[in-house]
């Protein structure tokens, strides 16, 4: 169902992420430094993808994610922090399916600006009890996800604990409903998609799935089916 005001937002979604994401993810990708690689690990250089491809795939997931943000959100105060996540999260799921890295140059940087968004949020609408409930969500995601890489190192990239706490965040402030369903539906979308493509042989045992853009789509799951999940749960 959509929120108040839903058109005008989502077309000020699709306006401000597409064309940001354009512009902003190849000069990122020319800029941000490699990570350093095991013995016998090799990727393809972040700058190697910054060309008119990259800014094609970063600006329309963007606008795509900020449409339907603007649509289900509404022009409330929180919008604009989930907007500024949009244009991050096309480029960290675009620079993580082509490389499985999610570079903390980008993800770090970005806490500081959505936390800045929300609690400019908080300011506006005085809903300090929803600024409240997304840091702590924001370091329970990490935390889990932590736990989760120090297990099974293989299946969780460190980059995926990072992004689990700035997803955490900004669901956090929706609801606790809407932080489990999209922080870790997300993760389950991936071990799943993960299992088939090893059971189809697509991949192997070794291969790491870039779980950073299931991660993503999840969050954007949480923000869409969190309440009638809950609804149809509580009956």
């Amino acid at each position: 169902m959509p929120a108040d005001n839903a058109l005008l937002a989502a077309g000020a979604g699709v306006a401000f992420c597409g064309p940001a994401a354009y512009l902003l993810g190849p000069w990122l990708m020319r800029r941000i430094p490699e990570p350093s690689l095991e013995e016998g690990e090799t990727k393809v250089p972040y700058a190697d993808l910054a060309g008119p491809r990259a800014a094609a795939w970063c600006g329309l997931l963007a606008a795509v994610s900020g449409g339907l943000l603007g649509w289900m959100l509404g022009t409330t105060p929180v919008l604009a922090a989930w907007l500024l996540l949009a244009v991050v999260g096309a480029i960290l799921g675009y620079i993580d399916a082509r490389t499985r890295y999610l570079p903390s140059a980008i993800i770090w940087p970005s806490y500081l600006v959505i936390g800045l968004a929300l609690l400019g949020a908080a300011v506006v609408s005085g809903e300090w009890g929803s600024f409240r409930r997304a840091v702590l969500a924001g370091a329970i995601g990490f935390a889990v996800f932590y736990v989760l890489w120090f297990v099974f190192p293989r299946g969780v990239g460190f980059g995926d604990v990072r992004l689990s706490g700035l997803l955490g965040t900004a669901l956090g402030w929706l609801g606790w409903a809407e932080f489990v369903t999209g922080l870790y539906g997300g993760f389950f979308l991936g071990a799943v998609v993960g299992i088939i493509l090893i059971a189809t042989r697509v991949m192997t045992r070794k291969q790491m799935v870039p779980f950073g853009p299931y991660m993503l789509i999840g969050a954007l799951a949480g923000v869409a089916l969190a309440t009638p999940l809950e609804r149809l749960y509580t009956g």
